[in-house]
């Protein structure tokens, strides 16, 4: 019974967040997935099903992280198949790439259609064709990364699979693009419609990637997602992935996600606030929500995300954001600490009926000054009062008194605001 291990998304060499051991993960996650659900299981092959690599100029410690990977599947007698994803395919008008390199080195077989997408076995000297019959009884596909031109690309190759030789009784192929409805707000998926060719001509197992978390379709397309999160929204709880672990037999497919191998921890955190807290008291929040998340060991060298929602009783910029987030990386003891600033200030509009009076210039401003005031939440039971105050001092601005006399009277103001002010809640 044939056994093999699907991965894609792997993207060596993401460099998020500026981090060493970051870029350090994605290595530990590809090389750890590979020694548990490769190796030891002695899987008779791996696909790779696009973006070995996140970038397409790759650095010398991304490549022999890749290498290192490769040469321990090679070992143990595991070949392994990749095709092009979007981050790491060669680009137009080059006949090369970092994939081609490992592929000419012989550390993985990569399987690409020739010029016009057509598909010829693939041959040991040359290192190069499009598919592969393997002794355990399946038939190896391999395709390229093809943009918005994916449909044509697909009825071309089913064209070419309906023609090949006769070969195994199992077929698999690898493919890399999305399938409509999995993700939101990812424009360039395909329809289901659109791989449905593929079925026809014969695939059992289309192996795809591209997005970045698990999904399956009626028992023959299956996506694992990325090895490991590429942001705080791909977290295990959110957003299932890791790459599948397949046996192929007469009864059918049997694929179990598999997501138990090393990845950075993920914790995302919320906290709601209302107008009548002031800024301390919601940076207070803050840290005793990081608090508890810590006590229950969910923050240690993790990624840690909280988001600050609702709605503000003071300005925005009364916040020290900067320094509550250093505090808060601090005190979890973080890898890194990500402050999500999302609440919105609270507005004060006062409505004046057309039927009254149209108020007088500086009546209108008094009332201009009151809003402004009742929209922080240590002015808001005295913004009347201090509106007042400011209405005094802005006319002696304009009668051009001394600024000493000014700043005494302002001072004067905030005084008589503070010692007057209703208990912190």
């Amino acid at each position: 019974m044939p056994r093999f291990l699907h991965m894609a998304d792997v993207h060596l060499g993401y460099d998020k967040y500026n981090t060493p051991q970051r870029t350090q993960d994605f290595y530990r996650a590809f090389n750890d997935a590979i020694e548990k659900y490769a190796i030891a299981p002695q899987v008779d092959f791996v696909l790779i099903a696009g973006d070995l690599f996140e970038y397409r100029q790759v650095l010398p410690a991304v490549l022999n992280q890749a290498q290192l990977c490769l040469d321990r599947l090679q070992e143990m007698g595991i070949p392994v198949f990749a095709i092009e994803g979007n981050h790491d395919y060669r680009p137009y008008g080059t006949k090369t790439s970092w994939l081609r390199y490992l592929a000419d080195w012989g550390r993985l077989i990569l399987l690409e259609p020739s010029e016009g997408e057509i598909l010829e076995p693939w041959q040991p000297e040359t290192k190069q064709g499009g598919y592969l019959d393997l002794d355990c009884g399946v038939r190896v596909i391999g395709s390229r990364w093809y943009g918005a031109a994916a449909p044509q690309a697909i009825e071309a190759l089913a064209l070419q699979i309906e023609a090949l030789p006769p070969g195994p009784s199992q077929t698999v192929m690898m493919f890399h693009h999305g399938l409509e409805g999995q993700v939101s707000r990812y424009s360039g998926a395909l329809r289901y419609q659109d791989f449905s060719p593929l079925l026809t001509a014969g695939v059992d197992y289309l192996a795809l990637g591209h997005i970045h978390r698990s999904y399956t379709l009626e028992n023959w397309i299956y996506n694992p997602g990325s090895i490991e999160a590429n942001s705080v929204v791909e977290n295990q709880e959110q957003n299932p992935r890791g790459v599948y672990l397949v046996d192929l037999s007469d009864r059918g497919i049997e694929a179990e996600l598999k997501s138990d191998y090393y990845q950075r921890p993920i914790t995302r955190l919320s906290l709601q606030v209302d107008s009548r807290q002031t800024a301390q008291q919601v940076a207070e929040a803050a840290i005793a929500t990081l608090q508890i998340a810590k006590n229950a060991g969910k923050t240690q060298a993790a990624i840690v995300e909280l988001r600050i929602q609702g709605t503000l009783g003071f300005e925005r910029s009364a916040l020290n954001i900067k320094d509550l987030r250093a505090q808060l990386l601090e005190q979890s003891e973080a890898l890194i600490l990500l402050l999500k600033y999302d609440a919105n200030g609270l507005e004060y509009q006062t409505y004046i009926s057309e039927l009254e009076d149209v108020p007088s210039r500086s009546e209108i401003e008094q009332k201009v000054f009151a809003d402004l005031l009742a929209a922080m939440s240590q002015y808001r039971d005295q913004s009347e009062l201090a509106a007042q105050g400011l209405m005094d001092l802005k006319d002696r601005l304009l009668q051009e008194q001394p600024s000493a006399e000014l700043y005494q009277i302002a001072a004067s103001l905030l005084s008589s605001l503070t010692k007057s002010a209703p208990p912190a809640a």
